[in-house]
């Protein structure tokens, strides 16, 4: 699997422990996150990981900042994205289920590295069930037309 990966300052060092993970377990990782601890803006990297799935570059992302939740804010932002923040991996596991989300977002602050790694592993192994359980995918149905109603 492609995944796409963006942070900002406060997670350089989880991501850096994360790509090798990921690549150890068959991932190829694209990083689209800074590799400098001195402060920068979240959005940038939101967006660009949120671009590149949205245009297939990548199958899936994972970004991480503080708590997760300003650098998925800022992907959520560009259409056809559903960004989640986890903290745990049933919520992980939850929302490529019953979300089809396509990028998963967690805080450097919040979790720690081995959580962090139990959460990427829920979120990677679950699929959406929208073809076994067609309520899931009338409501992920139902947020692709609000974002059209409202762009």
């Amino acid at each position: 699997m492609k995944i796409a990966i963006g942070n900002d300052h406060a997670a350089v060092e989880m991501k850096n422990a994360l790509i090798p993970y990921l690549e150890t377990k068959g991932h190829t990782v694209i990083n689209f996150g800074t590799d400098s601890e001195e402060s920068c803006d979240y959005p940038e990297y939101g967006e660009k990981v949120a671009l590149a799935v949205k245009e297939k570059q990548a199958d899936c992302g994972v970004l991480i900042c503080g708590t997760g939740v300003g650098i998925s804010l800022a992907a959520n932002k560009v259409p056809g994205i559903r960004a989640a923040v986890c903290s745990e991996p049933t919520t992980a596991r939850l929302v490529k289920a019953h979300n089809d989300a396509n990028i998963i977002a967690f805080g450097a602050r919040i979790v720690g590295l081995e959580t962090a790694k139990d959460i990427l592993d829920a979120y990677l192994s679950s699929e959406f069930e929208g073809d076994k359980n067609p309520r899931h995918k009338k409501r992920v149905d139902m947020i692709t037309e609000l974002e059209k109603k409202y762009n």
